[in-house]
């Protein structure tokens, strides 16, 4: 299969299109850079038996005619659209970025899969990175969180996702009544983590606010090198959790990408599917700092700071919508496992991919 990735150079993006070559399709990444790595992509197209099936192309998810004109030429029959920008708080500070970035860029890629359609070649399968920030803040009768939790985001990155999943299915209705079915899955995220275990490819961010590879760098002194100086921050401790730091669902990027896969295994023709993508369980600030301690085996000196605007306290999934539909679930729950194979990662690249 031919497929699509945009944001194919980014952390996400490029495991995906790992996955996808090793299991033997034809990968064509399209990515800006702005945020992605070209040295995924170099590292990606150096392994054995990729040969010309992984194309990458520099440019904009949301230019349309790119788009359109990709999808004809290598006969593109799928699309993953991982390209956003995923920042809670710089989304509050430039809420215009995340809705020209974000939900401008998923219209513009609309735009190019329907002129696309129009020279005859029509994609039918589209998966959607999407996140658990469209929720915004679940009553606690909504924790752990399914998909039928209401969505009601409370900063501009989650509406920024949340219009990407209704134009998505306003597309996909009307290439139906195009009589072109169009088959969709949006997945919301939780907190992703950890790094490749064969140690090609990582977590690198400037700047890195992920707080497993922030306090990784912490620990090792490269800080600096991803545009942060000083040590770590915890960002409020008198929410309403057990040791009144955030809570969170923290999924292995790889158990991430193998949803994808199994999502788009299953995707028919007409499907409208909705995925919450984590381990069932939460992990709090200071539980994933002491992971990091107990991995490195070195000390971690914290400050404490104000809570950030938009934080919620406590979010993790109730994945068992995919589990019951898919079969899928996490392999990888173990929180000193995931920051495992991060610190390994940092070990071999300790500047990332520069």
């Amino acid at each position: 299969m031919s497929i699509l990735v945009t944001g194919g150079a980014g952390y996400i993006g490029s495991h995906a299109t790992q996955r996808l070559l090793r299991d033997g399709h034809t990968v064509v990444v399209l990515d800006n850079l702005f945020r992605g790595h070209r040295g995924a992509i170099d590292r990606l197209a150096g392994q054995h038996g990729v040969g010309d099936r992984l194309r990458f192309i520099v440019g904009d998810a949301g230019d349309r005619d790119l788009v359109a004109n990709l999808i004809v030429e290598h006969r593109v029959e799928a699309v993953m659209h991982f390209a956003a920008l995923a920042y809670v708080g710089e989304s509050v500070d430039h809420p215009l970025l995340y809705y020209r970035n974000n939900a401008g860029g998923t219209l513009g890629l609309l735009e190019g899969l329907a002129l696309a359609s129009d020279r005859g070649r029509h994609v039918d399968q589209f998966v959607f990175s999407s996140t658990c920030a469209t929720y915004g803040q679940p009553a606690p009768e909504f924790v752990p969180i399914p998909e039928s939790c209401p969505q009601s985001p409370i900063n501009p990155y989650g509406w920024s996702k949340l219009h990407g999943e209704r134009m998505l299915l306003d597309f996909a209705d009307s290439m139906t009544r195009r009589s072109r079915p169009f088959a969709l899955a949006a997945l919301r995220y939780f907190n992703v983590a950890g790094c490749d275990r064969s140690g090609v490819l990582g977590e690198d961010h400037t700047p890195e606010t992920h707080l497993i590879p922030a306090a990784i760098q912490s620990v090792m002194g490269t800080r600096e090198h991803f545009g942060a100086r000083g040590g770590l921050s915890i960002f409020g401790t008198d929410y309403p959790t057990p040791d009144g730091t955030c809570v969170r669902d923290y999924v292995h990027v790889e158990d991430l990408i193998d949803a994808h896969v199994c999502v788009l295994k299953a995707l028919r023709p007409g499907d409208r599917r909705f995925y919450n993508l984590g381990i069932g369980r939460g992990y709090s600030v200071r539980e994933v700092i002491d992971s990091v301690r107990r991995v490195s085996g070195k000390s971690l000196d914290v400050s404490e700071g104000p809570r950030r605007d938009g934080d919620p306290p406590t979010l993790f999934a109730r994945p068992d919508r995919i589990r019951a539909e898919l079969g899928w679930k996490a392999s990888i729950t173990s929180i000193d496992e995931i920051v495992g194979s991060a610190w390994n990662w940092y070990q071999r690249n300790p500047r990332g991919y520069r």
